[in-house]
């Protein structure tokens, strides 16, 4: 089975689609790895139990993106390595970033143990709620260093064109976490707890797996591991592109936990039950969408690496397509079978349903904005100019939803969950457009200073 796809040449219709599809289908199973804890805990242990492991989201994304955003930059920097065929540049990074991953993972288990309690009343966690959160986000984050290996190394496969085997990676995982889940919820009656276990048992077999993957390679990507450390110029390379990546992620994930702390503040637990689940279900529609930034990513990296520039251009405006047509089919999906996947993870509250319809209205319809957001970033990315799309979303998604929260939701007939949800198509649309006008001057920018370099290469070798 041919897994590498092609990203230099041939059709791009057909190739981003193919190189898209086994990503998209990846997050999806990895997304159930959360889904499948509420779905569980929802049926056998309450709506209570559903509030808990969904008040743990927001907090937790905020700190795990931000090292997620350098597993970006390991893919953008092979990438680029890979379109100018510079294999020791590619040899190089792939060594650095296991280390990483490694050390980033140590990292992140010692700050959600020691810190899961202040993290949770910090975001105003019922008391009723917040002792099964601790649990949960203590042995989730028990696992964070196969997460941080799986996230790095299927980074550097996406980035040569192998977006299958993370796909089967996540299937076999996906299945045992699933099986876990019920085992420890139902037998060893385990709540909350069981479903992180499960989830960390999960996460480090598909780590295990897309490691003996990269170690089994032929071409430059090959992983060996008595040539790991620290390269310094790879390590600063992955670090300027990711770390503007993982801040914006990060950033993203303050806004939810000013939402998140806000759907708190109204003291419901129906309310609480039902924004996290409908969240949970968002996130399908989400990571349909974000496989195409995935792609408008490493596509742009090896072309821009390879100086094919016009190339880029259409990639750009076919993702652009693809997303919108994606988004918006799974937004409108999701909306109009609202309250039976509601019914899924929430089993003894109709009220609680009814808030998550509510917030479908509001947020899961017009996804799409979001889909044609995160693709212009993903392109910028691919250029290698990650700084500017982490200044846009600062200011175009993290700051006006915050000063929406602290001026507009404070006034007291809007104080209300649809007031407080109608930030999130607001600030989308602000941020694509801007993003788009980055996009636009930064292509220019690094067309013009290609053919700068090769006109002076031409009179070089004239002279």
């Amino acid at each position: 089975m041919k897994r590498n796809v092609d990203m230099l040449h041939g059709s791009l219709y057909k190739g981003i689609l193919s190189y898209t599809i086994p990503i998209m289908l990846t997050s999806l199973l990895q997304l159930l790895f959360n889904a499948a804890d509420l779905v569980i805990v929802g049926q056998f242990c309450g709506s209570i139990s559903v509030a808990a492991v969904s008040a743990t989201g927001a907090i937790t994304n905020l700190i795990v993106n931000l090292f997620i955003g350098l597993s970006v930059g390991a893919g953008v920097t092979v990438a680029h390595g890979l379109g100018g065929q510079h294999d020791e540049e590619v040899h190089r990074v792939v060594h650095t970033a296991l280390p990483t991953a490694l050390a980033a993972g140590a990292l992140l288990t010692v700050v959600g143990v020691v810190f899961a309690d202040d993290f949770l009343r910090f975001m105003k966690t019922p008391d009723n709620v917040l002792p099964l959160s601790a649990i949960y986000m203590r042995i989730y984050f028990g696992g964070m260093v196969f997460s941080m290996v799986y996230n790095f190394c299927a980074s550097i496969l996406r980035a040569a064109g192998d977006t299958k085997s993370p796909l089967l990676f996540l299937t076999l995982a996906g299945v045992i976490n699933v099986m876990l889940n019920v085992v420890f919820v139902t037998l060893f009656h385990m709540n909350v707890a069981g479903v992180a276990l499960a989830t960390a048992i999960s996460q480090g077999v598909s780590a295990v797996l897309v490691v003996i993957a990269l170690c089994r390679r032929t071409d430059a990507c090959r992983l060996i591991f008595r040539k790991m450390r620290f390269y310094k110029k790879q390590l600063f390379k992955m670090i300027s592109i990711g770390l503007p990546a993982g801040i914006q992620s990060s950033l993203f994930s303050i806004s939810n936990v000013f939402i998140q702390s806000s759907i708190n503040s109204f003291n419901s637990d129906a309310i609480m039950s039902g924004n996290g689940a409908a969240g949970n279900l968002e996130g399908f529609v989400y990571v349909i969408m974000n496989s195409f930034h995935q792609t408008a990513v490493n596509y742009t990296g090896q072309n821009a690496g390879a100086h094919n520039f016009a190339r880029i251009k259409k990639i750009f405006a076919i993702c652009l397509g693809y997303v919108l047509l994606f988004g918006a089919a799974a937004g409108f999906a999701v909306w109009f079978f609202g309250e039976n996947l509601l019914s899924i993870y929430i089993t003894d509250s109709p009220e609680a349903i009814a808030y998550g319809l509510i917030r479908f209205g509001y947020v899961a319809l017009p996804y799409f904005l979001c889909g044609l957001m995160d693709v212009c970033t993903g392109a910028l990315r691919g250029l290698g100019a990650s700084l500017v799309p982490m200044l846009i979303s600062v200011i175009g998604v993290c700051g006006i939803r915050i000063v929406w929260i602290y001026t507009i939701f404070q006034i007291p007939q809007y104080h209300t969950p649809q007031c407080l949800y109608l930030s999130y198509p607001i600030t989308w649309t602000v941020t694509f457009l801007c993003q788009l006008v980055a996009f636009t001057i930064v292509y220019k920018i690094k067309v013009r200073n290609d053919r700068l370099l090769t006109q002076q290469a031409v009179t070089g070798v004239t002279s």
